[in-house]
């Protein structure tokens, strides 16, 4: 239970934690009980604030309804509820989120999946939003370009979990590497080059705001990085049944690749790098235990 794990760290930065469930007072009561939550759990039993927050997943419905047998609505149920099936117990569920309100009550982020069996982790939520927790298992290292420091938002990873690999850069004096953009001129964007694996798959790499640097020895100016920066390489577990028996058989995933870059200064730009990286996570089976509706 990450969420549980990471409470004190996240009420240290001044967040609370809260979250709401279609099952009643009991079952949740018993639930928290037996795991050891801390953090208030609201019972929804009728969805109707599930609902009104437009969260409530149709689709269990759907699956038992009069169309349960059309290949459209099997489809979906696959996708949004369960590889099994759907049943009259799923039915009122939310699709799997959370909200992130500031003071005033205002939603201010907001982390939803489409496939069900897809779970943004609690510190890769964090990091998003700016609020990184404590680094772990990171590796650093120094060029005479610049300094970085890289690790995975979770080291221990399952079935679906959402999480991010973070890269902490400090251009060295009077350096700067390329941000995105800087391609089409012919530089190398600084980012992460992860060799594939059977078991994840890599989204798009979030970058922050550059600025445009004016390189007068070409008279042409790019997006640069000048200042420390980070950018996150969001990676997700594979979901589906295949890669669930895989992970299954094994303790620990390691994620390989380079952390490439190009980098110049008032004068001169220096050639492309390549660094080898490399991060290994603990892999656990899901757990799918609840308290009996």
């Amino acid at each position: 239970m990450e969420l549980q794990d990471q409470l004190e760290a996240l009420q240290a930065q001044g967040i609370g934690v809260a979250a709401i469930s279609y099952d009643s007072v009991e079952v949740l009561a018993d639930f928290a009980q037996r795991r050891g939550i801390t953090y208030p759990i609201l019972a929804d039993n009728d969805s109707s604030v599930i609902t009104e927050f437009g969260i409530l997943n149709t689709v269990a419905a759907e699956g038992i309804g009069e169309n349960a047998d059309d290949p459209d609505v099997q489809a979906d149920v696959a996708k949004y509820v369960s590889a099994f099936g759907a049943n009259q117990m799923i039915v009122g569920t939310p699709y799997p989120g959370t909200f992130m309100l500031n003071s005033r009550n205002e939603v201010t982020s907001r982390f939803f999946e489409e496939f069900y069996r897809e779970r943004n982790t609690t510190s890769n939520i964090m990091l998003k939003v700016g609020a990184g927790l404590s680094p772990i298992a990171a590796v650093e290292g120094e060029t005479a370009h610049l300094k970085f420091t890289a690790y995975p938002s979770n080291s221990s990873v399952t079935v679906g979990t959402r999480f991010s690999l973070a890269l902490e850069v400090e251009p060295g004096p009077n350096m700067h590497v390329y941000a995105p953009g800087a391609e089409e001129k012919g530089y190398r964007v600084i980012g992460f080059n992860l060799e594939p694996s059977e078991l994840a798959r890599f989204e798009p790499v979030e970058f922050p705001e550059s600025e445009i640097y004016y390189f007068e020895p070409l008279d042409e100016r790019v997006p640069v990085y000048q200042a420390p920066f980070t950018i996150l390489q969001e990676v997700v577990m594979n979901g589906d049944a295949e890669a669930e028996g895989l992970m299954a058989e094994l303790e620990a995933l390691t994620l390989s690749g380079t952390l490439e870059y190009q980098a110049c200064d008032d004068a001169i730009c220096f050639l492309p790098q390549s660094i080898p990286v490399s991060f290994t996570l603990d892999l656990h089976n899901p757990d799918r235990q609840r308290a009996n509706r």
